[in-house]
């Protein structure tokens, strides 16, 4: 029999990605999302890609009597994945009230309900933001976590307590997974990054400025003390990321696990410059970028990129796409989001 996984925030980028990756694996997937920065387009995208219709609800997490519906009309569900956060850095910095009511409170809910219900496991959206702003990397998940560059990364941090000190006496193993900078789209060409709101995100940044959408982009940032005075990130590609979500419940439902909470970096292991990414793209596509160089943005960080030497040896998980594969997929969604969305 299937095991059944509610995916929270399945219509978004990476929660789309994930459930693919979850019944191309063998598991049952219900999906949850309240859509304010996402679009149903993604179910008929997984549909596409899968033949598979997801039972779909559109519920906000933060209204816990609505939630609790899911779990009546599917008394199986043994594994959650929760992704469903406002996650902007910027937007942050600007509204943090926004964010800590949203993202706590919804994580709170879905706690509750998985401690009322059993679930076997509970698999957490963290990010490299929890680490702050850190000195030297390449950081592991014992790096000490530094104060938190915005808002958003403050409820990454939080959300990490809440789920460790909540589940220390309960029969729920949850898996904390930080990961780095998602990029790049699904294999298919017709599913990506498909935000409502226009995207802050370096990589969609980069193909909306590529295809016209914008008339040009901004490097925020040209003095830091790196190799070339931009940001250096960690870029993963999200098919890689999604497949991390797979092995993590798998490693939780086959007794793999020894504790309550376990925390895994999810990154490919290599820092590039948001200069070097450019340059990246306009190697892979032969497209010329029009980019302007400007001020530092609040909230970013200089550097930071993963060592996921954990997540190789207890979860059998490596990246298996490059910057290049990452820089032709998200152009060939653009491209057909262009043309067909």
């Amino acid at each position: 029999m299937k095991q059944k996984v509610l995916v929270t925030g399945g219509t978004g980028y990476i929660g789309s990605h994930t459930i693919i990756d979850l019944l191309e694996n063998g598991f049952e997937v219900v999906c949850v999302d309240n859509g304010i920065n996402s679009d149903t387009y993604a179910l008929s995208a997984i549909q596409k890609i899968t033949g598979v219709e997801v039972p779909y609800y559109h519920i906000d997490l933060c209204d816990l009597e609505a939630l609790s519906i899911i779990f009546k009309e599917h008394n199986d569900i043994s594994g959650i994945i929760h992704f469903a956060a406002l996650k902007a850095v910027g937007e942050s910095v600007e509204k943090p009230l926004l964010y800590f009511k949203n993202n706590l409170e919804s994580l709170i809910n879905i706690l509750t309900l998985s401690i009322q219900n059993h679930i076997k496991g509970f698999i957490f959206s963290s990010s490299c933001t929890v680490y702050g702003d850190v000195s030297q990397s390449p950081v592991d998940e014992n790096t000490p976590i530094q104060e938190a560059a915005s808002p958003y990364g403050r409820t990454k941090q939080m959300g990490e307590k809440i789920i460790s000190d909540s589940l220390k006496h309960t029969t729920v193993n949850s898996i904390l997974l930080r990961y780095f900078n998602p990029a790049g789209a699904h294999s298919s060409g017709i599913l990506g990054e498909l935000p409502i709101n226009p995207p802050q995100n370096l990589v969609p940044v980069i193909t909306e400025t590529a295809i016209g959408k914008r008339d040009t982009m901004t490097v925020f940032g040209t003095d830091y003390p790196t190799r070339d005075g931009s940001c250096i990130r960690d870029y993963i590609h999200v098919e890689d990321l999604a497949h991390a979500h797979t092995l993590s419940l798998k490693f939780i439902f086959d007794g793999h696990q020894t504790q309550p909470v376990e925390v895994f970096n999810v990154g490919i292991g290599n820092g590039l410059t948001v200069l070097e990414i450019i340059h990246a793209f306009e190697k892979q596509t032969g497209v010329k970028l029009n980019y302007q160089l400007g001020p530092r943005r609040p909230g970013d960080v200089t550097a930071i990129y993963s060592d996921y030497t954990k997540a190789k040896h207890l979860l059998g998980w490596s990246p298996q796409h490059d910057v290049d594969d990452i820089m032709r997929s998200a152009w060939k969604w653009e491209q057909f989001r262009n043309e067909h969305l």
